[in-house]
């Protein structure tokens, strides 16, 4: 049987994940009669609610006699350090690109790390039964991508194909709007390479994705560069500069048939497979065969650009709502996470009750709290701080390529607003359909907590899309929140009798009968500066009875609740968020004023 390794790349949301269910459907992976959700592929929860893929998965279709093993990547650049890697694994790629939208930011990402691979695309104009489907310009955007990533000359000469990942077709006639996806599984074969394989040599694999069984541990994903793994063999893992890690045997081996992973005696050469069997082996390690001293080379990772302090929780409701609350848990499960996911890089503080953990973006982040939240922690989270450089002498931070796509009307507000946070526009140009396209080279310290503020700007309609773009020069003082907050000034249950007042005073954030801390922030200040107030305060109970009727029940306005990321990105340098499995509460870093009233005056001095 012939083997294809082949990656779907794509900007998020054009459609992926649903075209590989439909390569499954019709390559036979699935009985017709077997029930399957919907993006089968998506299988972590958060994917499920978010509706993106978050981790790169593996699977292989059966077709006419030969096996193309499939790859489903990551769309946004967050999670660009799990695109990166896996591009080493396969010979061929599959750009998906939108028929109306075309080629975008993190298409432009994933692309060029194809190309620099040597990769030569397979070019699929997808959901070509839009309304407002733009074929031939699409083309034009991708092939001007090609030229300006310095594609060579058979990288230019792609092949292109017309889909419907929903309906179920491909077609190299940009009319068709039926059919199956024949001519899809005929272009792989044809135009992706069999892998180029040393079938004779020693054995050598190299780790690009970790997880982990609770059966068999530690289970190493990648493709078998040389010669053939048998069951229970004896192997050792390299690191990068070809020191031996540990040595071990390869307890099991499981080769991706459809969804499943299936235990298989052996694998050859040019196979993607898993690997059971070492306990310390982490991605961009080679496991190879006793003998093998070389490592194989891995790909470098861009580096992070942000970090956030994860500290335990300190307030005085901690332990209340979570089972894993101290320092230790929170260690071991971040220096796991790090372990897999080598985007991120984790450093504990000298107080050994915080760590630094930085990341690509707000959304990678926002991601793994999530994820913690729900296995039952408990953290105080900071602000994102973005990481500087010093080059030449110069202090640098980090850039991002800011395309943003809103109606006509709005984007004099949006061209305001991203000036005020040291932007600088690229381009602007109609997208059709009465929208305009702007395009600005921003600092990425500006952009903290701009999404939630665009989304209001442009009623919801904007789009925004963010990628990483270089370290340039220090922009100099950006302006942050401009409202100051309400910090309850005592503990107890918030009253309605002391709330009613307050909404005069700005927006709550809390509602009657919830439990407060002191130093905890019950809303926003319509001015700029902090207030301190008592949301317990009850009625005074006397026997004289109030004239005109003024014990009317007081009626307050729904309370303002914050999603995990608007929360972060709300909060101030001296703020916290309170994470919880029930709740996200923010706080100040100091509790007590006099702390708080220390801090501010060391901070100024």
């Amino acid at each position: 049987m012939s083997l294809r390794n082949v990656a779907i790349i794509a900007h998020v949301d054009h459609g992926k994940t649903t075209l590989v269910d439909q390569l499954f459907r019709q390559s036979g992976t699935f009985r017709d009669n077997q029930r399957i959700e919907e993006r089968a592929m998506d299988s972590n929860d958060l994917e499920k609610e978010r509706g993106i893929t978050i981790l790169a998965k593996c699977t292989s279709v059966e077709w006419e006699g030969h096996r193309i093993n499939i790859v489903d990547t990551p769309g946004h650049a967050d999670f660009g350090g799990e695109v990166e890697r896996i591009l080493s694994m396969v010979d061929g790629v599959i750009l998906l690109v939108d028929s109306s939208e075309g080629a975008m930011p993190q298409t432009k990402f994933v692309t060029g790390k194809a190309l620099a691979l040597g990769l030569r695309p397979i070019v699929v104009v997808n959901k070509v039964d839009r309304p407002d489907e733009r074929i031939q310009e699409v083309l034009d955007e991708v092939f001007d991508l090609f030229v300006s990533l310095e594609a060579s000359d058979e990288q230019l000469d792609f092949p292109v194909l017309y889909a419907s990942g929903r309906n179920g077709y491909a077609s190299l006639d940009h009319s068709a709007r039926e059919g199956t996806l024949t001519p899809m599984f005929e272009t792989i074969v044809s135009h992706v390479p069999e892998p180029k394989a040393n079938e004779d040599g020693p054995f050598k694999f190299l780790v690009t994705l970790l997880d982990r069984d609770n059966f068999l541990g530690r289970i190493l994903t990648g493709r078998v560069d040389s010669g053939t793994v048998k069951t229970n063999m004896a192997i050792h893992a390299l690191d990068p500069d070809g020191k031996v890690i540990e040595t071990g045997r390869a307890s099991k081996i499981l080769a991706f048939r459809g969804l499943e992973r299936v235990p298989v005696e052996e694998a050859k050469a040019g196979d993607i497979i898993s690997i059971a069997g070492m306990t310390t082996a982490t991605v961009a390690n080679t496991i190879c065969d006793i003998a093998v001293t070389d490592p194989i080379a891995a790909q470098p990772i861009d580096p992070p650009t942000l970090s956030m302090r994860f500290a335990v929780n300190d307030s005085p409701m901690a332990g209340r709502e979570g089972t894993k609350v101290t320092s230790r848990m929170i260690r071991d499960r971040l220096f796991r996470e790090s372990e897999s996911n080598v985007a991120i890089k984790v450093t504990e503080s000298a107080d050994k009750d915080s760590y630094e953990v930085a990341g690509r973006g707000e959304l990678q982040l926002g991601v793994l709290i999530e994820t913690m939240r729900r296995e039952g922690f408990e953290l105080g989270i900071s602000r994102p701080r973005v990481l500087f450089r010093e080059e030449n002498g110069q202090k640098t931070e980090p850039y991002e390529t800011v395309v943003i796509d809103v109606d006509d009307e709005f984007s004099g507000t949006v061209i305001d607003k991203m000036n005020m946070r040291k932007a600088e526009m690229t381009d602007m140009r109609p997208s059709g359909g009465g929208k305009t396209r702007i395009t600005f080279s921003a600092p990425s310290r500006g952009l903290i907590g701009y999404h939630g503020e665009f989304l209001s700007d442009t009623r919801g309609t904007g789009i925004m899309n963010r990628l990483f773009e270089k370290y340039g020069p220090h922009k100099g003082k950006i302006e942050g929140r401009k409202n100051g907050v309400l910090i309850s000034n005592g503990a107890g249950e918030a009253n309605s009798y002391a709330l009613g007042p307050l909404e005069e005073r700005g927006i709550l954030f809390v509602a009657h009968g919830e439990t407060l801390y002191e130093g905890m922030i019950v809303g926003e200040n319509a001015k700029t500066d902090d207030l301190e107030v008592n949301p317990m305060k009850a009625k005074q109970l006397t026997n004289f009875r109030a004239s005109g009727g003024k014990d009317d029940a007081i009626r307050l306005t729904p309370p303002t609740r914050m999603t995990l990321e608007q929360a972060i990105a709300y909060i101030d340098e001296d703020e916290l968020v309170e994470v919880t499995p029930k709740s996200i509460r923010l706080r100040k870093v100091h509790l007590d004023p006099h702390e708080r009233k220390k801090a501010s005056r060391a901070k100024a001095a």
